[in-house]
């Protein structure tokens, strides 16, 4: 037991928007005990000193010393976009090439600094490969797959916008190594958290650790509707070693909840 690589979403703490904020919540999730940060590294709802168009060169190395010196490793990062008038970025064709050639860039920087997972939401796939919206968001996934392949990185979709069968098989018909998933248990509430992870066993390279209280909505790890003693214990059981990176985005006491949610899967 103990045995978890329990890191954080560091936008959680909404930082990342200066060096200052970014370095200051670093200091915090350090204090707190966490191991990993999962960190923000696109300017798609705000500034963020980590966009591949501001870290540039040199500084890239500099900043994963400067998150080292703190006892951190990172885990990976995350790269959400949007499109014009949707959450997720790559299902409306408007302003897509822009979107798809930032996301290549945020992958570079991510394999820049050493750890080259970046997770995102890109859309709502659709069942029926008839659907208008199944070709744009395929083209897009495949271009950023294919350039995560080549320079050594690994592109996840994270769970929840889809049931797990249609995930699995998008997948599969790119059929691309460098396409994996980053599992969020909270976000499969509303299908089947333990099916979903044997649905997608063979993809999954990193997790978010979330929860969902069925009254408050609060995320707080351990105290909502996640089973947590047979989804780790499952997870285990496929051979997944990684990170559980604690998000909460409520805004509401957000230091109390990840250290709530740190000593809860401490006990695992």
């Amino acid at each position: 037991m103990g045995s978890l690589k329990i890191g954080v979403a560091l936008w959680s703490l909404s930082a990342g928007a200066t060096e200052e904020e970014l370095l200051n919540a670093l200091q915090t999730v350090a204090e707190l005990g966490f191991k990993g940060v999962q960190l923000w590294n696109v300017a798609s709802y705000g500034a963020c000193v980590l966009d591949p168009d501001v870290c540039r060169g040199s500084e890239r190395a500099e900043w994963r010393k400067r998150i080292e010196s703190f006892g951190l490793q990172i885990s990976g990062f995350c790269a959400q976009m949007s499109g014009p008038t949707r959450f997720g970025g790559f299902d409306e064709a408007e302003g897509i090439d822009e979107r798809i050639q930032k996301t290549q860039r945020c992958i570079e920087l991510a394999v820049d600094m050493g750890s080259p997972i970046v997770t995102t939401h890109p859309g709502v796939i659709p069942e029926d490969k008839n659907d208008p919206v199944y070709p744009i968001i395929r083209r897009a996934i495949e271009q950023i797959v294919r350039h995560a392949e080549q320079v050594g990185g690994i592109f996840c979709i994270e769970t929840g916008m889809e049931p797990a069968p249609v995930l699995r098989q998008f997948i599969e018909d790119i059929g691309c190594p460098a396409l994996r998933v980053n599992y969020d248990p909270a976000n499969m509430l509303g299908y089947d958290v333990l099916e979903g992870v044997r649905e997608l066993a063979p993809y999954i390279v990193h997790t978010h650790a979330k929860d969902r209280h069925p009254e408050t909505h609060k995320p707080t790890v351990g105290q909502g509707a996640v089973p947590w003693d047979e989804y780790i214990a499952l997870l285990r059981s496929i051979g997944y070693d990684g990170w559980y990176a604690v998000e909460d985005e409520s805004g509401q006491d957000v230091v109390e909840s990840l250290r709530q949610g740190l000593e809860f899967l401490k006990r695992y």
